[in-house]
């Protein structure tokens, strides 16, 4: 009976191990498959690719659309109104938009709605050379017809057509070309270094995960 019972013990041994193993196995091959996805098949290449990408330039063209007409909306309303928005207003409008279209959009086309920020990506090797041309076709798109609905809208397209010069709705520099151009530089600067630092590199936002748990074990 003893020995009856140690090989029963023994094969529950086994057979635990071997699920174990077999688990690790399939854990690893998943892992694989992750990293190294398996190239798709001729027939389906075509629709596995276009169908992604369009949504890509799709959600670009919207993104860039949301952006320019929401946040130069906030400028010709603020201007018509006797500064009912105020600049600290726009500057929120303009903040609240970019949150939204990467909430919304950053898992389908990365949210770069910029030119700018598409170029840089790919400079950096963090976005594919090839798709910049299209992407960025589709932001300027996207931003063109921002500013023509924004002229029907506020009733600016007659003035415009009329010849008139005086009807321009928006920022514009005060100081020389110079100065103007070298705020530009600066602020666009600042601009890509952030996108650049916090989006492209893994580690920012590792780090900031781990001192945010730090700071929040804490408290208890």
């Amino acid at each position: 009976m003893a020995d009856i019972s140690g090989n029963g013990y023994g094969n529950a041994r086994e057979e635990v191990v071997m699920v174990n193993l077999k688990d690790e196995v399939e854990h690893q091959q998943e892992m694989e498959d992750i990293h190294n996805p398996r190239p798709l098949k001729k027939q389906d290449s075509l629709l596995s690719v276009s169908v992604p990408f369009l949504q890509k330039l799709i959600a670009e063209f919207l993104g860039t659309y949301f952006l320019v007409f929401t946040g130069c909306a906030s400028v010709v309303v603020n201007m018509q109104n006797d500064n009912v928005v105020t600049l600290p207003g726009i500057a929120i409008v303009w903040g609240l938009t970019i949150m939204v279209l990467i909430y919304s959009l950053g898992h389908i086309s990365g949210a770069h709605i910029n030119p700018a920020v598409t170029i840089a990506f790919a400079s950096c090797g963090r976005f594919p050379l090839k798709q910049v041309p299209a992407y960025v076709i589709s932001q300027v798109i996207g931003s063109t017809l921002a500013a023509a609905t924004l002229r029907l809208l506020f009733g600016l397209d007659h003035d415009v057509c009329s010849g008139k010069h005086d009807v321009f709705i928006g920022s514009s520099p005060v100081g020389s070309d110079l100065q103007a151009f070298t705020m530009e530089f600066i602020v666009t600067f600042y601009l890509m270094f952030i996108i650049s630092g916090v989006a492209t590199d893994n580690r920012a936002v590792s780090i900031f995960i781990s001192s945010y748990v730090v700071k929040f074990d804490g408290l208890y």
